[in-house]
């Protein structure tokens, strides 16, 4: 048996799928074609990701300044704000239980710089806030800045001291 008749004997079944099953056939050469095509994008790199310090107190406290002063009645606003402490990163650890150890992972960026792995970004809770105010005497504006500290910081009003200033 010569090769042109063996490669007639194999394509006479793939004939008859093609005409039994064309449209099968088409789809499927459509998706191999649209997957060759290129797609004019590039993959983007992952860039290294920096940790920014997302906790300023001193920036919050400029934020909130200027939110209440706009407030009706309450004039130029001075405030403060305590934490309990400082913002902290939960690291991803690593566990060996049949040695009982735990280790920090770390990712090698190349060029021997080592990163760890931050798993969770916790930042401080408020503890108290004060806020000096020439609106403070008023009852119906100490209110609507409790209120809104309080909805800002998380405080309650117990932990909110309002107080008349110059």
């Amino acid at each position: 048996m010569d090769p042109k008749e063996q490669l007639t004997r194999l394509a006479a079944p793939v004939r008859a799928s093609l005409e039994k099953h064309r449209l099968v056939w088409l789809v499927i050469l459509a998706g191999l074609i649209l997957l060759l095509l290129p797609s004019g994008k590039e993959m983007p790199q992952p860039e290294p990701q920096t940790v920014q310090a997302g906790f300023d107190l001193t920036a919050m406290e400029e934020r909130l300044a200027r939110a209440l002063s706009r407030i009706d009645g309450a004039g130029e606003v001075t405030v403060v704000l305590t934490v309990r402490d400082g913002p902290r990163q939960v690291l991803a650890q690593d566990s060996r239980e049949d040695q009982g150890e735990t280790e920090t992972v770390v990712i090698s960026r190349g060029s021997s710089t080592q990163e760890t792995v931050t798993v969770q970004e916790l930042y401080p809770s408020y503890q108290g806030a004060l806020l000096v105010c020439p609106g403070g005497d008023d009852p119906s504006v100490r209110l609507k800045l409790t209120e809104a500290t309080s909805a800002l910081t998380g405080l309650g009003a117990d932990k909110i001291s309002i107080s008349k200033g110059k």
